[in-house]
């Protein structure tokens, strides 16, 4: 009988948390992986939830715990917290002696976990590969982490051909669907009541979740374009507004002070958390009009739950969206077109055959069925793939 696979994955958000449960769910089950998992990055910060309870509570073991003594988010602090995570996922690596390191998305923290994996020539698993996000600077650690991967699940079809434009070999590409619809489709959800009572709110005659994040490739642009959107709420009558605050981007402290400032202001109609939870959140979403400001979770999940999403500015410009999506510029006027546009009854009309394009809710499984029939001494070293030249349209 072979030996288990020894599978590490690593987790930085609250965000890429949520979307991973469903595969940590399937690897820890099967008694073909050894599942190990760091914890790093905001997890581990009091300022943003101490959201490492919340993997405890799921029951899952944390091998090793990464604080990358994330005290500021300057860029200067950024750079040094991408120095720690290197060097401390290096040790990690050592200690853990993984066969495969599984990674999603496009964080600073994640693109350390891939350098360092790198160094040691352990084969990575990518996962969210081939996406845009046109302003933020996520799209660089995304095709870095790309180009140090072996494996890549893509979650559109879309996507899989820019990972191959990119260089990647066809045969290690699988469009498998967005991990977040697993999720989604195994919810049970939180009712109206038990989201008044677990949360300490009112739901209005409408209700908005709002979460909003620096738009990292632009500077200092973020308190600006907050500024705005809190000035449009403002304006807003029977609305209950619910934030969820920035993650550890430049700029993202800046957010969250005014959002305290709101919340304080606007107490009645007004509340703010650091980590929702994935359940809370997601029940959240079948219960308002709306997702506001420029999470992916607005582009990726809440097309599944038949509501709206406004979407500010450019830092999710570039992925594929739903007609449920309406994408403004961050100045007040368009704001306010775009609220319009939500309401109107045309708009609630087509939420009703809105189709999500990021998939079916089993990416897990077939994610899980790659690695199994994988032979991960092969994946390392890779070539380069050129694109036939008769393929290529310039």
């Amino acid at each position: 009988m072979r030996p288990p696979k020894r599978v590490c994955v690593v987790t930085g958000s609250r965000a890429d948390y949520g979307l991973l449960k469903p595969l940590l769910r399937e690897i820890k089950h099967d008694p073909d992986f050894k599942l190990q998992l760091i914890v790093t990055g905001m997890h581990l910060s009091k300022a943003f939830g101490l959201t490492e309870r919340t993997i405890a509570c799921d029951h899952f073991v944390i091998n090793e715990k990464i604080d990358i003594h994330l005290t500021s988010d300057a860029p200067t602090g950024i750079a040094k917290s991408m120095g720690i995570a290197i060097a401390k996922m290096a040790v990690a690596y050592q200690r853990l002696n993984p066969q495969l390191i599984v990674l999603l998305g496009d964080r600073f923290e994640i693109l350390s976990a891939a350098i360092a994996a790198t160094v040691n020539r352990i084969p990575i698993a990518h996962l969210y590969g081939g996406e845009l996000t046109e302003g933020a600077l996520d799209d660089c650690f995304r095709h870095c982490i790309t180009k140090m991967s072996c494996l890549h699940f893509t979650a559109t079809k879309e996507y899989r051909r820019r990972v191959i434009q990119l260089g990647e070999a066809p045969c290690s590409v699988f469009h498998v669907g967005a991990l977040g619809l697993d999720g989604i489709r195994e919810l049970k959800p939180f009712t109206r009541n038990q989201l008044e009572q677990e949360l300490g709110i009112k739901f209005d005659r409408r209700n908005l979740l709002v979460t909003f994040h620096p738009a990292t490739a632009e500077k200092n642009t973020g308190a600006v374009q907050f500024r705005n959107l809190l000035a449009v709420l403002e304006e807003l009558k029977q609305t209950q507004l619910i934030f969820t605050k920035s993650n550890a981007d430049s700029g993202g402290r800046e957010i969250n002070c005014l959002i305290d400032q709101y919340a304080r202001k606007n107490s009645w109609r007004t509340i703010a958390f650091a980590s929702l939870g994935q359940i809370r959140y997601w029940s959240l979403m079948k219960q308002v009009d709306a997702v506001v400001g420029n999470s992916s979770s607005g582009i990726i999940e809440a097309p599944s739950f038949k509501i709206g999403t406004i979407d500010i500015g450019d830092r999710q410009k570039g992925r594929v969206q739903a007609q449920s999506v309406i994408h403004c510029n961050p100045s007040r006027s368009d704001m306010r077109k775009a609220l319009k546009l939500l309401y109107s009854g045309r708009f609630q009309e087509q939420l009703r055959a809105v189709t999500n394009p990021y998939g079916d809710g089993k990416t897990a499984k077939r994610i899980k069925s790659v690695f199994k029939r994988t032979n991960y001494q092969n994946l390392i070293p890779k070539k380069f793939f050129d694109i036939p030249a008769f393929e290529v349209r310039l």
